[in-house]
């Protein structure tokens, strides 16, 4: 399925296709309940006519006995079908959200426009209520076939209140349907709202240490609070939408059931009906009340799916960011990585080469310029959206599969991302590096500390996003893993902010012992002075442009605005 096939009609369509099965079996027993529950008050009536009006005792106890089977033909019926129904939600739930965390994962990246805070909303909640059309299917089938034997059974006994039933009960329905459009956009609403909400809360928490650092916790908890109250107004008037169309559903059966007992009274005070068939007829009015609150249940159902599914499908359908081609691992030259004349958002025309064996010191002076550098080397930014070439051991980038790619490159970016879980699963993806490599690692990254500072040592537990490290610690356990990865190219953007002086010395000797094979090439774009010591040259980009390159020492020699860049 292409990306312009995916919609929200289409998930919901493909959730029904997925769950046949289960949907089938699940409706077959759904109305089988809804028949048998409708034929307990013909059951009765005609019990009371044949049995207890007459006197007649063997009758009435194979009458009971009768009712008995129908109660528990009922009973299994529900019970088996009802579970069937659940379970196809919660499959398809669980289909849908592997999914969308495929989709969110996707190395190619996507363009929902999606904050990380939104998709987890998509992901815990947007699931869940589009399989609800599985439901859905179920309860409207069960429901009609309900409202179709109750006036089956009314036709046999008055053709006329049979007739008003089956003409009365769509009529109902039309009318109440009118709302659906209106329920669907206050569920958008809610659901957009709550993401937001969600994604808001998401950014706080990730940012909570600076936010009190910078004493700026006070403002987010108003803008938090300012963005739950949004979303709690559109939540109540999502609630109000549904409760005045329950409230209507109600009404309008009520008073559909008064009519149908109504005429029903009347005729068996005209003698048409007997004791027996009124019993019956007030019992199948009384019965018809539920589908068709049912049917009305399904409305607003359908409703928050369809709302849901047109989430679900904006990620699902998301274009890639980018578009890798099929050409496996290059064979490694001596020009590692290079950009030829390469120009994407704050950089013109930079060439760069990072030749096999050498580290590559790069020095921008406007920040935004590095991190456009960053986001071009970890293949975050589409072909289309930049100009020049970018060679990976000689081929160009776009020729080359994703996986080939990063096979090749490493890029560790700033921000590093730890996961909870032990200090040795941090390391190493596959968990399976022999503990002397993750020593050598460790070491060269000056990270031993974190090491000596536990007595589980790799078996260290990390909290979420190593929140129980500090922020020099959990740079350096990047580092680590990173040399751990032991990639031919390994580019790193500021790996030593949070680090002292000391330790940014060793760390930039350990990393230029580990990374000297002459296979090998680095890339440190920073400001760092211990770090751009131990480069074989510097390239300095200033107003998008590389306007100088050659040895640390010497640029520090010769270049005022180098020296002072580095050394304030």
């Amino acid at each position: 399925m292409t990306v312009a096939e995916i919609s929200g009609s289409v998930v919901l369509r493909r959730a029904l296709r997925r769950q046949r099965r289960r949907v089938v079996l699940g409706i077959v027993l759904l109305c089988a309940h809804q028949a048998t529950e409708a034929l307990v008050p013909v059951a009765i009536g005609l019990i009371i006519d044949r049995a207890v009006a007459t006197g007649d005792v063997a009758a009435l106890l194979l009458s009971l006995a009768g009712l008995a089977a129908l109660f528990t033909a009922l009973a299994f019926a529900y019970r088996t079908g009802a579970r069937l129904a659940y379970a196809a939600v919660e499959h398809e739930a669980h289909t849908t959200r592997v999914e969308i965390v495929r989709s969110a994962l996707d190395p190619r990246g996507h363009r929902s426009g999606l904050r990380d805070g939104e998709l987890l909303s998509v992901t815990a909640s947007d699931a869940e209520l589009s399989a609800l059309v599985v439901r859905v299917a179920g309860l409207t089938a069960a429901a009609f076939t309900a409202i179709v034997v109750a006036a089956i059974a009314l036709l046999v006994v008055d053709v006329p209140l049979g007739l008003g039933v089956l003409i009365g009960v769509p009529l109902l329905l039309f009318a109440l349907q009118r709302m659906a459009p209106l329920l669907t956009r206050r569920s958008t609403s809610q659901q957009e709202a709550l993401a937001a909400t969600t994604a808001l809360a998401v950014d706080l928490v990730t940012g909570l240490r600076v936010l009190r650092g910078i004493g700026a916790q006070d403002h987010a908890a108003r803008r938090y609070a300012g963005a739950s109250r949004h979303a709690l107004d559109v939540t109540l008037r999502a609630a109000t939408t549904k409760g005045l169309h329950l409230g209507l559903t109600t009404m309008v059966n009520g008073l559909f059931l008064a009519a149908v007992a109504g005429v029903a009274g009347w005729l068996a005070l005209q003698g048409r009906l007997t004791i027996g068939e009124l019993v019956a007829v007030v019992g199948l009015a009384q019965f018809i009340a539920e589908p068709v609150q049912t049917l009305g249940y399904c409305v607003q159902l359908f409703a928050m799916a369809r709302a849901s599914a047109a989430r679900v499908a904006r990620v699902l359908g998301a274009a890639p960011v980018l578009a890798p081609g099929d050409a496996g691992p290059p064979t490694p030259s001596p020009s590692r990585l290079a950009l030829d004349a390469v120009s994407h958002a704050g950089l013109d025309t930079v060439s760069l080469r990072v030749r096999a064996g050498e580290i590559l010191g790069v020095l921008a002076y406007d920040p935004s310029e590095a991190e456009a550098l960053v986001a071009l080397l970890a293949g975050r930014v589409h072909h289309a959206d930049y100009r020049g070439t970018l060679y990976v051991d000689g081929v160009p980038v776009e020729d080359l599969h994703i996986d080939a790619v990063r096979t090749v490159v490493l890029v560790e970016p700033h921000d590093v991302a730890l996961f909870e879980g032990t200090l040795r699963a941090n390391l190493s993806a596959d968990g399976n590096v022999d503990d002397s490599v993750l020593r050598a690692a460790v070491r060269a990254a000056a990270a031993e500390d974190v090491l000596t500072a536990h007595p589980d040592g790799f078996d260290r537990r990390l909290t979420e996003r190593g929140a129980n490290l500090s922020g020099g610690q959990r740079q350096r356990i990047g580092l680590a893993r990173a040399l751990v990865a032991d990639p031919p190219v390994l580019v790193l953007h500021n790996p030593t902010t949070a680090v002292d002086a000391v330790t940014e010395a060793l760390l930039a000797e350990g990393l230029a012992s580990v990374r000297a094979a002459d296979t090998r090439a680095t890339v440190l774009i920073t400001t760092s002075p211990a770090l751009l010591h131990v480069t074989h040259r510097v390239a300095v980009i200033d107003k998008g442009r590389v306007v100088a390159e050659g040895p640390h020492e010497r640029l520090l020699a010769s270049d005022t605005r180098y020296r002072e860049e580095v050394l304030r």
